[in-house]
């Protein structure tokens, strides 16, 4: 059964276990192997789907697995259709006072699964991409332009809903507005692993100021418009990297993170931080007294679908599965938070970690489908994905080329490995039964926060759910 936040018998197991694992968090407090593995991975440069710097990635994932003294590390390869970047043109032809056009062109790059097209047509700004101002916008037959951000007074709209209600609502093509200064477009995948509907490309802050002003719906001259994608799709491989903490039981934890990344950057952030924390807390839980095993994964392809997270759903008895954590923006920064996808155990075991530690963690009851957890939680599995976050809106640097190893503080790498340990090895508590999680209630869970419209539009709304 679900126990409720702040059991005190949790309290006290997760005090009796950092007390007999403190020489390994001792040793990992000063530790220099995140930083190391951070650099090595982020040295590689692009980590796309499907690319060599992606299998160049999993053999470093599989080496620090073994330094951490995991057993049977392995890898499973599968298969996907993997997107490359070509160019991307923008160019907007504008009236000028003396009715003379002019025609200027702007820096774009291209969102993945964009197909290879020119569409030609005027910009409507559709502000924060919303449904409601997609709706209120005359977006047929015009290249609809959205920012990145979303109302703080609502829960964050994710790009695939957004490109997937403009689509939907006849919008020729899709042009996503960075929300953050710097000259910094964007990216981000349109689709699950597929090719998307429409062209699209990422602009920065300052590109978009421009391109609001240019929309028929603006008050200024209406613009036209003519958005070029350069792409190109092929049949490639990824793989997950596996290795198993604890002994070999039937019954088991899934400990995951991406080590996919965006080709444009490092992806330091986004999720070298993340990988980085599991691997750090690999090697503690390698010296823990489990009562089940932990297989530690590395997930690939998460950036383009979800696919290698799909993948390790598909091939796991999930019956066998107590529960999954998924670290998916941990280690970014100071304060961890636990996403728990309406599981009480999930939210019990953050609980218990964060007072017996007296380390902050925020709790978020509510589920979204866009990381590593969600093929999990859509069959019933309980989890807990892993975040931290500035406390700004928004990505940050993730998705851009700003996403680089200096942006990170290896002191929340070792924090927040030394955290993962001890949440892992709580969920694996002896004695621990959590409830699967009710289609029912998840569906109710996920109409309540909205997300229903939005996941229709982006082709996630579960078909068992209708």
């Amino acid at each position: 059964m679900d126990e409720p936040p702040s059991d005190p018998d949790a309290v006290e197991r997760v005090r009796d276990r950092y007390a007999d694992l403190a020489p390994a968090l001792a040793r990992t407090w000063a530790s220099e192997e995140p930083w190391r593995f951070l650099t090595d991975l982020t040295a590689i440069g692009s980590r796309m789907a499907g690319s060599d710097g992606e299998r160049r990635a999993a053999d470093l994932v599989a080496d620090a697995f073994e330094r951490a003294g995991l057993d049977e590390v392995r890898t499973d390869p599968f298969e996907l259709t993997a997107w490359e970047r070509g160019g991307a043109d923008l160019r907007v032809t504008v009236p000028g006072r003396d009715g003379t056009e002019r025609t200027r062109e702007f820096e774009a790059i291209a969102l993945p699964y964009s197909p290879a097209e020119t569409v030609e047509g005027e910009l409507v700004d559709v502000g924060y991409g919303t449904p409601e101002e997609i709706d209120d916008a005359d977006v047929t037959g015009r290249i609809a332009v959205a920012s990145t951000t979303t109302p703080s007074n609502s829960r964050f709209v994710h790009r695939m809903e957004t490109f997937g209600h403009a689509i939907e609502a006849g919008a020729t093509g899709f042009v996503f507005v960075n929300h953050l200064e710097g000259q910094l477009p964007p990216t981000g995948s349109l689709t699950f692993g597929e090719p998307a509907a429409a062209p699209a490309v990422g602009v920065s802050a300052e590109t978009g100021d421009w391109l609001r002003e240019y929309a028929a719906n603006a008050e200024g001259p209406v613009a036209s418009v003519e958005l070029g994608v350069d792409a190109s799709f092929r049949s490639a491989e990824s793989r997950n990297v596996i290795g198993r903490a604890g002994p070999d039981t039937d019954e088991r934890i899934l400990l995951l993170a991406h080590y996919d990344g965006h080709d444009i950057a490092e992806a330091a952030l986004d999720n070298g931080c993340g990988i980085a924390t599991v691997v750090t807390a690999a090697g503690i839980l390698s010296e823990a007294d489990l009562p089940i095993g932990v297989d530690v994964v590395a997930v690939g392809c998460e950036e383009v679908g979800l696919l290698g997270a799909e993948r390790l759903a598909e091939t796991t008895d999930l019956e066998a599965v107590r529960g999954v954590i998924n670290v998916d923006g941990a280690g970014r920064f100071r304060d961890l938070r636990a996403l728990t996808h309406t599981s009480g155990a999930a939210r019990s075991v953050a609980s218990a970690v964060s007072t017996a530690t007296r380390h902050p963690i925020e709790v978020d009851p509510d589920p979204h489908p866009f990381s590593d957890q969600w093929p999990f939680v859509r069959r019933g599995v309980p989890a807990l994905q892993l975040h931290s976050d500035s406390g700004e809106r928004g990505r940050g640097w993730g998705h851009t080329h700003a996403d680089t190893r200096n942006k990170v503080d290896d002191r929340n790498l070792r924090e927040h490995g030394m955290l993962t340990a001890l949440l892992v090895a709580e969920f694996a508590a002896q004695g621990r039964d959590p409830e699967r999680l009710e289609a029912d209630a998840l569906v109710d869970a996920f109409r309540e926060t909205e997300f229903e419209t939005g996941m229709r539009a982006a082709d996630l709304w579960p078909a068992a759910w209708e």
